[in-house]
């Protein structure tokens, strides 16, 4: 018979092998519970945010238009900050109370403007 050079190891010698590969994928199972949603299934972070806007409905927020280097922010009653995608739309209100009609995108705090009005007090 020719000898290929491998050896065959006994059943003995197996078992170490397959007890430290138990734990290790244990410890690995536990690390992926542990650390959550990455390992299940997709979540919400993960769908595109032009999905997120085509869904999302227009509303109106009422504040002041300033001016915050070359862009355009909208301040509401409350004091919240979000930037004008639109600064052409915007630069005639500056310093103004508005109502502005658009959608928001709540993570990066950006209204998408279809239209902004002067609010007649």
């Amino acid at each position: 018979m020719h000898s290929t050079g491998s050896t065959i190891r006994s059943g003995a010698s197996v078992r170490p092998d397959l007890t430290l590969a138990l734990l290790v994928s244990t410890f690995v199972f536990l690390c992926a519970l542990a650390w959550g949603s990455p390992f299940v299934g997709a979540s919400s972070a993960a769908v595109p945010a032009w999905t997120q806007q085509s869904a999302a409905a227009s509303a109106t927020f009422t504040g002041t238009i300033l001016r915050n280097g070359e862009q355009f922010v909208l301040r509401d009653p409350e004091g919240h900050i979000f930037r004008l995608d639109d600064p052409r739309h915007a630069q005639p209100y500056e310093g103004k109370a508005v109502k502005v009609t658009g959608t928001l995108d709540t993570g990066a705090k950006l209204i998408h403007v279809e239209r902004i009005e002067p609010v007649v007090a």
